[in-house]
């Protein structure tokens, strides 16, 4: 059965808390503005299609018909266009690396790459290509491009910005980046309305095309749950760590993200019509968006407390029991060969040795 059209359907409906809250913080960096002008206006929107276009092929009536057909299911469904114009181009690239992305700055388009079409079935294509719409008609892009454009060229050789504090613009940048990826999830599922098919393609595309063998999306999201609420205060910090210079969350918080907004009720609600319709975004307080917000980083500010209050409480066992054992072998004879204190003990793994290089290439729902 075809998706139902989304009539009228604004992009606040699917947009995630965190990607609100990010971006709130993101434009509050001391010349985030004009390090964004000015990458743009040095790059230009002649200059982002050559650096992506090169080699990429235009999907039309006649090139890659079925896919063409399947994109113009998913602008229906979100009933594009959201203010008239013609709808973003999509291209196909060559290369084995299962991604996509949306990109550009006045006239953005979407770019999926071969390797994701190879592993990903006709419904999870639906998916991503309702995800990566979801991203310009969120209003994505720019931010997108420019992030992007840094992970690909680095600061260094961008001086037009060498104004600007570096680091904590950059993991600005990239924390909004990551979190706007959650927003898109939400459009990608509103566009399949197929949850089991859309968690799937997180599947998919951490593990791989499956051949002669079988896949359990029920164990993958039993997976997500124990990275979610397993390890301890030190693991959260490795976490961190890992995901620092990320473009993308893991496929693993991504589909326990995604699950949730399932369970909570809030897709069915939006199918059954309860949603925020084209022009009528003003009547949405302010406060309401900052009040989710902030109940959802106070969430997870719990379960860190949470953790860190568990593991102090064990180490303050440790000591207690580390310190009775010391005065019992110091009041004991010498001769006996007992030790003279308690053994040092702790974790044998060493420090992170950095987060892993962000992934090269358009932005997407693939790659972690």
């Amino acid at each position: 059965m075809s998706p139902q059209k989304l009539s009228q359907i604004s992009s606040v409906s699917w947009e995630h808390p965190a990607d609100r809250a990010a971006l709130n913080a993101l434009r509050a960096l001391p010349g985030f503005d004009l390090a964004v002008r000015k990458i743009a206006g040095f790059f230009g929107e002649r200059g982002i299609r050559n650096l992506f276009l090169g080699d990429a092929v235009l999907v039309g009536p006649t090139q890659r018909p079925n896919l063409y057909a399947l994109y113009q299911e998913v602008l229906e469904t979100l009933d594009w266009p959201p203010a008239g114009g013609d709808p973003p181009q999509l291209y196909v690239a060559q290369t084995p690396l299962a991604n996509a992305g949306a990109v550009g700055f006045d006239k953005p388009f979407i770019v999926i790459n071969s390797g994701a079409l190879e592993i990903l079935s006709r419904e999870e294509q639906r998916f991503i290509l309702a995800h990566e719409l979801g991203h310009i008609m969120s209003g994505h892009t720019t931010y997108r491009t420019i992030a992007v454009i840094v992970m690909t060229f680095g600061f260094q050789v961008l001086p037009i910005v060498a104004t600007v504090a570096l680091l904590p613009f950059q993991l600005a940048l990239l924390e909004w980046y990551r979190k706007s990826e959650l927003s898109a999830d939400r459009a990608g599922l509103l566009g399949s309305q197929n949850p089991r098919e859309s968690m799937h393609a997180f599947l998919s595309l951490a593990g791989g095309k499956v051949v002669n063998d079988t896949v359990d999306l029920d164990a993958y999201l039993e997976q997500a749950r124990e990275y979610e609420v397993g390890g301890s205060s030190w693991d959260a910090v490795l976490k961190a760590l890992n995901t620092a210079l990320r473009v993308h969350p893991f496929h693993t918080v991504r589909v326990g993200e995604l699950n949730r907004w399932v369970e909570s009720g809030g897709f069915s609600r939006i199918l059954g019509g309860d949603y925020v319709r084209r022009g009528d975004e003003a009547q949405r307080p302010l406060g309401d968006d900052v009040r989710e917000a902030t109940n959802y980083y106070a969430a997870e500010a719990r379960a860190a407390v949470d953790k860190v209050g568990d593991v102090f409480t064990k180490a303050a066992d440790a000591f207690a029991d580390a310190f009775r054992s010391a005065t019992g072998a110091a009041s004991s004879p010498r001769g006996d060969g007992g030790a003279s204190g308690p053994a040092t003990g702790g974790p044998t793994e060493g420090g992170p040795t950095g987060a892993p290089p962000a992934e090269p290439g358009p932005s997407g729902p693939t790659n972690g």
